[in-house]
């Protein structure tokens, strides 16, 4: 499990970069009313590909660390706000969040206009960075993780 903790910390860094390269590009479009570019369609794109691997891994790591098992017994469990964080908190907001980048993606796809897909893609892209970094175990919260998580 050791290996998938690392890969997670360490994917965390291309989630925030493609997502806030992706948030930046939506908002200069937005207000500079550019066109929509293929640097703006493979910067969500990549932005959903490694949400899509950090889900991945999440959910490895999730099951393979008994956090349903502490959710099934959250009564005794909820006063720990470790459990609590991981167990539900983390979990839910993280999946909520995925679910935007792809309803985003398809939703961009979709639109008609470079203004109507810029807005698309600032709302939805903009709205799961924000959960996405409101949910990261950021060390200076009380169930703070490191910046970098290393083999021990």
């Amino acid at each position: 499990m050791q290996t998938f903790t690392v890969l997670h910390s360490l994917l965390r860094w291309a989630v925030l970069i493609f997502g806030i390269l992706t948030v930046t590009n939506a908002l200069t479009g937005f207000l500079k009313k550019r066109p929509f570019t293929n640097s703006d369609d493979k910067s969500n794109l990549f932005f959903m590909i490694s949400c899509d691997v950090q889900l991945l891994i999440g959910l490895i790591l999730y099951f393979g660390n008994g956090w349903l098992d502490k959710l099934k017994n959250f009564g005794q469990y909820k006063t720990d706000p470790t459990i609590r964080f991981f167990a539900m908190e983390h979990m839910s907001v993280m999946v909520l969040a995925w679910v935007l980048v792809h309803i985003g993606r398809a939703t961009v796809k979709r639109a008609d206009n470079d203004a109507a897909k810029h807005k698309k893609m600032l709302t939805f892209f903009g709205i799961a960075l924000v959960l996405i970094l409101v949910s990261i175990p950021w060390p200076f919260r009380v169930v703070g993780k490191p910046y970098f998580q290393w083999f021990s």
